[in-house]
């Protein structure tokens, strides 16, 4: 699944190659996504004004509104000539002269989506918690969210009331190098602890976007691939093989209905 270091890679990709051109046309071969794509007769002629994101959100503006654009499970995004032959995934594009985006999108689970008013104020956006690389998300802040709350530090990091976008992928590596398991209770664990938890959030999802943001040339390509997961993982990806610090071997349990992998001898 496209995580937040991924949609911000598509979008610094496709930004340059939209921003400032005018929509030649609008094609539609499956409108049936996780929701219905709505008209969108009227885009023809407008320009691109800003490519944006908010959270896995990708937020294409126009003097009208706003296209809403979400990758879902296997979705992606590819800037190619416009007389290229479609996939049978290939669901949407927006033609400018003779190029295209194109959406494909093999399990049909993203979304394309119009908001005449601000994006900020869409339901599906309006009740998210901070980006992880902002500000506004710190130390104090997640300690407070903790106290409230006695699930497991795993899912607190996977409510997107909470934090946006650090995903299955970027929550187990953070555990991981801030030495926290995954399953321990949020409100039993100390501010010093949030604080290194949140440093590493930081530090691993602006490294990952800075490595996908070596390949950007790719999304002028057919295949689309920006090389996401050129980045180390520790413990993601690697159960029953040993820990890369101790040599342990690393478990994994479903929490929250997902799979989240820890050393037991590194994360308490």
């Amino acid at each position: 699944m496209p995580e937040l270091p991924e949609v911000e890679t598509t979008r610094r990709g496709i930004a340059p190659l939209i921003e400032g051109k005018a929509v030649s046309a609008v094609i539609v071969r499956q409108p049936r996504l996780r929701w219905d794509i709505p008209s969108l007769d009227h885009l023809p002629g407008e320009s691109v004004r800003t490519v944006s994101r908010r959270a896995k959100y990708l937020l294409i503006g126009f003097d009208s509104g706003t296209l809403i654009i979400h990758l879902g499970m296997s979705g992606s995004l590819r800037f190619l000539p416009a007389d290229s032959p479609p996939d049978r995934h290939d669901h949407f594009e927006l033609q400018f002269g003779r190029h295209a985006l194109r959406l494909r999108d093999p399990r049909r689970f993203g979304a394309v989506l119009w908001s005449a008013e601000p994006p900020t104020e869409h339901k599906l956006i309006r009740a998210l918690g901070p980006e992880p690389l902002s500000q506004d998300f710190h130390a104090d802040y997640l300690y407070q969210q903790a106290r409230r709350r006695r699930l497991p530090i795993k899912q607190l990091l996977m409510n997107n009331g909470v934090v946006v976008g650090v995903g299955n992928i970027y929550a187990t590596e953070s555990l991981f190098q801030a030495g926290i398991h995954p399953a321990r209770a949020c409100n039993r664990i100390s501010r010093a602890r949030l604080e290194s938890l949140v440093e590493n959030i930081k530090e691993i999802l602006a490294r990952a976007i800075q490595q996908g943001g070596t390949t950007l040339r790719d999304f002028q390509h057919e295949d689309g691939k920006p090389g996401y997961f050129q980045q180390q993982l520790h413990v993601y990806g690697r159960v029953g093989e040993p820990c890369s610090t101790c040599g342990t071997t690393i478990k994994a349990k479903q929490i929250g209905q997902r799979t989240s992998a820890w050393c037991p001898q590194c994360q308490r």
